[in-house]
């Protein structure tokens, strides 16, 4: 289009005045070649698909969880029609229930787990003050703090105990006319050794029974599936809430293996406290995140593992993981196979990793890593080496993996 020509035309005029006012040089015959690569690149996707072999299943960088497939919804859906009662109805229908059955208490969804942190204290404890141990203040990636989102939200911070040591005593010692909740925050992405102490949940949730106020907690990951057995020892949603837990959020994109979202569960009076909110229509899920969501809590209420590629990834052995590292090698005969460590990623299980085997890449690590990194293949660097870890590449990105190989 004429318009989007002359408008690039004048953005890369005005670099190149820009540039000649720093006192560099220019080439005014590159102007036309600049506008041409400028509207290139914009006719391209700016967000593609890329191969994962870093060994990190829930890589922040990379979209954390893999997305589970399923088949986008074209035209118009019944998103919120009951189809049923042939009148309106509500779009957390189609998770809800699933939240429930997995949870074993009501739930509902939002964006993600920050906005759900966000929405429970707006509801619950606006105005008022909710107790948090001094040790569970966190910091996640991308400056997401815990007492940032509760001044937000309008909820006080009464901080208690020490970062390191915090008794039941603490919390009941800080609780006053103006308490309106107690907080508990999982430390999903560090893990403090040494001389520490916290109250159980079974504790603290007597406490706030005897109290008369509720207790949430951030669990951050956000585990359903029992996942210990594969070397992810994290805790899960349904134990929180046995234990007298009255509300609990977590992430749809970490652990659970599916979309960006921030799932909420919990005694059905406060879930309908919170939906209530005003800032829940704020919050809420759009279409195509509310199918990717049912299907993944669907897939993960039959246990079919294998259809949540996050999970399926979790759950692989590391001798299934050597047995492709070595088909890869017989066509790459260039790579080694060496020892190495997976982890889960995503500000999730710190100092826990998964046994795996890598294929090395000896020779320029920098140049190497550079450029299968062009061709859309992330891997790490470890002693010098490029290393790329298998259990993060899906099955049918192998053929593609080792094409970009042979390349190199």
């Amino acid at each position: 289009p004429r318009a989007l020509v002359v408008s690039e035309t004048r953005r890369v005029l005005a670099s190149m005045r820009a540039d000649l006012s720093a006192g560099n040089e220019i080439d005014p015959a590159s102007a036309a070649g600049r506008v041409r690569e400028s509207i290139a690149a914009l006719a391209r996707p700016s967000l593609r698909r890329v191969i994962n072999a870093t060994g990190v299943v829930l890589h922040t960088n990379l979209g954390r969880a893999p997305s589970v497939a399923f088949t986008a919804l074209e035209g118009y859906s019944n998103l919120e029609y009951d189809l049923a009662r042939g009148r309106r109805g509500k779009r957390d229908v189609h998770v809800s229930g699933l939240i429930e059955r997995l949870c074993g208490k009501p739930g509902i969804a939002v964006n993600n787990n920050a906005a759900a942190v966000l929405l429970v204290l707006h509801e619950l404890a606006r105005g008022a003050e909710v107790i948090v141990s001094r040790g569970e203040l966190i910091e996640i990636g991308d400056g997401f703090r815990i007492p940032d989102i509760m001044s937000a939200s309008g909820a006080i911070l009464r901080e208690v105990g020490t970062t390191n040591r915090t008794h039941l005593d603490d919390y009941r010692a800080a609780i006053n006319d103006r308490t309106r909740l107690i907080m508990r925050v999982h430390p999903s992405n560090f893990h403090v050794e040494g001389f520490t102490s916290k109250p159980g949940l079974r504790e603290l949730a007597a406490l706030a029974r005897e109290r008369k106020l509720p207790l949430y907690e951030d669990l951050g990951s956000g585990c359903i599936a029992e996942l210990s057995s594969f070397g992810i020892d994290e805790p899960r949603v349904s134990e929180s809430l046995e234990a007298g837990v009255n509300l609990v959020s977590f992430s749809g994109d970490k652990l659970l293996g599916g979309p960006q979202a921030g799932l909420i569960a919990g005694d059905a009076d406060l879930v309908a406290r919170v939906r209530r909110n005003p800032l829940f229509r704020a919050l809420r899920l759009d279409k195509l995140i509310t199918q990717a969501l049912e299907t993944t809590l669907r897939c993960m209420l039959f246990e079919q593992w294998e259809k949540i590629p996050a999970l399926r990834m979790i759950r692989i052995s590391a001798e299934e993981i050597r047995e492709r590292a070595l088909r890869v090698q017989q066509q790459v005969p260039d790579l080694e196979i060496v020892a190495g460590k997976s982890v889960a990623g995503g500000g999730s299980t710190p100092e826990q990793s998964l046994p795996t085997w890598l294929l090395a890449i000896s020779g320029d690590a920098v140049e190497t890593e550079r450029r299968l990194r062009s061709q859309g293949v992330i891997g790490r660097i470890e002693n010098g080496r490029v290393l790329l870890d298998l259990r993060t590449v899906s099955p049918d990105e192998e053929a593609k993996l080792v094409a970009t190989l042979k390349k190199h």
